[in-house]
């Protein structure tokens, strides 16, 4: 019985196509891997200050007027509105705030730097029969595909 040498390994030009397909794989996931990761750790952030939001919306309802004095800082909106703020932690304290009109602003800390040091806004405004639809900007160049649409 004579046996014949099968081939051993892979050719020159099948590990070139198997090497340009995970290129091309790398190139379109990576990109897309973070940003979805931004917006993962984003929605944080607007989960956050939604929980604000729902607090400020109880204190108008309950005063018919927004808070007469503007409240700064993580440990003040905890003490006025009752919002845990342990939901805040990618906003950074010093910019987190809630204004006389009702407007919620936060700087994003702690996400990416495509993102961080940017400040997302939260303007509420009230229909003629006290319903309160929310509406998102972005400041400092926040990137529109990390601004919530509603």
């Amino acid at each position: 019985m004579l046996r014949t040498k099968g081939q051993k390994g892979f050719t020159l030009i099948e590990l070139l196509i198997v090497i340009a397909i995970i290129g091309i794989l790398a190139a379109i996931a990576i990109p897309m891997y973070r940003a979805q990761t931004i917006k993962a750790k984003m929605t944080e952030v607007t989960n956050g200050m939604s929980n604000i939001a729902s607090a400020l919306a109880a204190y108008y309802q309950e005063n018919e007027a927004w808070p007469t004095l503007a409240v700064a800082g993580k440990t003040n909106i905890r003490n006025s509105f009752g919002v845990a703020t342990d939901a805040l932690a990618r906003l950074a304290d010093a910019s987190l705030g809630v204004s006389v009109t009702g407007v919620i602003s936060g700087t994003v800390t702690g996400v990416d730097g495509s993102v961080d040091n940017r400040t997302l806004v939260l303007t509420p405004s009230v229909a003629g029969d006290s319903s309160i639809q929310w509406s998102w900007t972005g400041a400092n160049a926040m990137p529109p595909a990390y601004i919530p649409k509603r």
